[in-house]
């Protein structure tokens, strides 16, 4: 699906979905490399979640268009209010290293093989997730609740003001990074391992988009006070040394050799989180690489996604590579690289690949590749959609976009990112 990273952008922007002098919306304060927002934002060192679009927001809470989703996140911030903490160290499998702040994870695709007496080596099923990856051994789930759980109450304080919700969110992240009892040492050594055949995989690197939205959550939460300056730089410091990791690791190298989707994921990560740890000069390294290193060879020249489309979901692999250009593209500002408009020596760009997809939108049947389940591949597109029609000022992929939104009533990602009207 279309991970909760982007949903997250859309949630920050989306509750101004009643505002229909929505272009305005697209003007305002820019990004500032590794300073984000904040200089605009009152100390908020955000990198996607635009200031304007919150501030627009949060002033119209009242609107009758806007008062679900607002009722929702609140909803969501008071059960994370309630919830549990979240640590590496409760799980019941121990890491192959003996070390409970390593965090492990099982590839999604992998299964017992019928075949064999323990089932192992597992074999692999592309497409078909294994639900003992999801179980209490390992970390996956526990990770995505606490990224979940962080950035519904960061978002809940900016719009409330109330402090409870950023006490809890910075007492999780203290629990998940600085504690010394519970905190997840920064590398992925033993992510998306596989019984039988690795202890841990370069595709594991992938896991760690879940932290996207943490990133920006820690900068909603600034104003409060309730992450104290010595508990700042040491996230800022797990961040860099997991950049670190990713650079200098077997698997982290591998995995940034990735042709595919991973390729892309782990640029987008990588350039997030040096922005984060206070490293432009790496993120825009990263971010400059992207058209020739990723896009040149990734997309083709009438928009198609080549190494996503022999996958068993082809329509959702494409549109989940382009879930990361997108978010490298809005970062782009922040470094004064433009993605939104590079196009390669065939024309190749982002923009193609939207044209490409978008004549599917409603009419899946005709993808001419093999998907499992089409449709929602569609409908996790809209927050794309949404993004792509304020990127471009384009009221084709506004349509796009409105007309996913028809076909998936409350979709959640309509709470995120507001509507591009014309």
């Amino acid at each position: 699906m279309i991970s909760a990273s982007i949903r997250a952008v859309a949630l920050a922007a989306g509750l101004a979905t009643a505002l229909t002098a929505a272009p305005a919306l697209a003007q305002g304060p820019v990004c500032k490399a590794d300073d984000g927002y904040a200089s605009a934002f009152e100390g908020r060192r955000t990198f996607r979640w635009k200031l304007q679009w919150l501030q627009a927001a949060k002033a119209n809470l009242s609107d009758p268009s806007l008062a679900p989703a607002y009722k929702a996140l609140i909803a969501r911030a008071d059960k994370a209010l309630a919830g549990p903490y979240y640590a590496v160290t409760e799980k019941t499998r121990t890491p192959p290293s003996g070390d409970k702040h390593d965090y492990i994870s099982m590839g999604p695709y992998w299964w017992p093989d019928p075949s064999k007496p323990n089932g192992e080596p597992y074999i692999r099923k592309d497409g078909e997730v294994n639900p003992e990856r999801n179980t209490e051994a390992f970390d996956a789930v526990r990770m995505d609740n606490m990224a979940s759980a962080v950035e519904a109450l960061s978002l809940a304080y900016y719009f409330t003001g109330e402090a409870k919700y950023a006490t809890k969110a910075s007492e999780l992240l203290y629990v998940w990074f600085l504690d010394p009892d519970t905190r997840m040492r920064p590398h992925m050594t033993y992510a998306q391992g596989v019984p039988g055949r690795t202890l841990g995989r370069a595709e594991g690197v992938l896991d760690t988009f879940r932290l996207l939205r943490v990133v920006e959550s820690i900068g909603l939460l600034a104003p409060s006070g309730a992450i104290k300056p010595a508990e700042q730089k040491a996230l800022e410091h797990w961040f860099e040394v997991y950049t670190m990791w990713m650079q200098t690791a077997p698997t982290g190298k591998e995995e940034r050799a990735a042709k595919n989707n991973h390729g892309i994921w782990y640029d987008y990560q990588l350039a997030t989180f040096a922005l984060f740890a206070r490293k432009p000069d790496l993120a825009k390294q990263v971010l400059a690489s992207v058209g020739k290193g990723r896009i040149d060879p990734q997309i083709d020249a009438d928009g198609k996604l080549p190494e996503e489309l022999a996958r068993t979901r082809g329509l959702h692999y494409s549109y989940f590579a382009l879930e990361p250009l997108v978010g490298m593209a809005e970062l782009g500002p922040c470094v004064g690289v433009d993605l939104w408009g590079y196009k390669g020596p065939k024309g190749q760009g982002i923009r193609g690949a939207f044209d490409y997809l978008a004549q599917f939108v409603g009419d899946e049947k005709a993808f001419p590749y093999k998907d499992l389940k089409p449709e929602d591949a569609t409908k996790e597109a809209l927050p794309l959609y949404d993004v792509a029609a304020w990127a471009y000022g384009d009221a084709g992929f506004a349509a796009k976009a409105d007309q996913i939104a028809q076909q998936t009533p409350g979709a959640a990602s309509r709470l995120t990112i507001a509507p591009y009207k014309p």
